[in-house]
């Protein structure tokens, strides 16, 4: 794994990246949103169905809702993330990629410790993770954010531009994947993210577990 701050665009790109949402896409359930919702119950059912509805942005809303939180909590959220489910095929989807020279690439706008933590080894067999760093210093946390954007955190377009790949395959499952999947050649689409989508016209491949993504790959080579 490379840390976000090492990484710079690289003239002999391979041909395709995959670039991966964290939260409800590798792993089996909303990770992030379900901490927000334990952290800060009350915030998060305000805010969260309104981001869903994309009335409030998620640079906004995500901030706000992590902000509240104590940093004394901080701990608890890596207790917390600790044996989360992964999807079934992620394994055997790194193995494929290896084989053929691709990139995996994890992009997510929820926070790096929880992604690291439910990632464990497997840190180790990405390109890199993109995503929030938190300052537990203060009274309460802090989101700080190397590729934040105008509606997002972190900006998963930003991200994509810097890897010169002529195809950019994009793996997600909600609205934090809508402009991701929009600036993507190749979209893999679940649960909420298919609604976005079909309401943007964007064509997608629909997937269940990572063994779909594997055999469509497989099939367009």
């Amino acid at each position: 794994m490379t840390d976000n701050q090492l990484i710079t665009p690289i003239s002999n790109q391979p041909k395709r990246v995959v670039f991966c949402d964290f939260d409800g896409t590798i792993t089996v359930e909303e990770t992030f949103v379900a901490m927000l919702k334990h952290f800060a119950p009350d915030l998060s059912a305000q805010l969260i169905p309104e981001m869903y509805a994309k009335k409030l942005t998620l640079r906004a809303g995500v901030r706000q809702i992590l902000e509240s939180i104590p940093a004394e909590c901080y701990p608890e959220i890596i207790k917390f993330s600790q044996d989360k489910l992964i999807r079934p095929g992620l394994v055997e989807l790194l193995d494929f990629l290896d084989s053929q020279g691709i990139p995996f690439v994890v992009v997510s706008g929820g926070i790096r410790v929880m992604v690291e933590t439910v990632m464990g080894d497997l840190v180790n067999r990405v390109e890199a993770i993109y995503a929030l760093d938190l300052d537990a210093s203060g009274s309460h946390l802090k989101v700080l954010s190397e590729f934040e954007g105008e509606t997002e955190l972190v900006s998963k377009v930003r991200v994509m531009e810097l890897y010169d790949a002529d195809v950019r395959v994009a793996i997600g499952d909600s609205v934090t994947d809508l402009n991701m999947a929009k600036a993507a050649s190749i979209v893999f689409a679940r649960d909420r993210l298919v609604k976005y989508l079909d309401e943007e016209q964007k064509s997608y491949i629909l997937w269940n577990d990572f063994f779909d993504v594997i055999n469509n790959l497989t099939v367009n080579k």
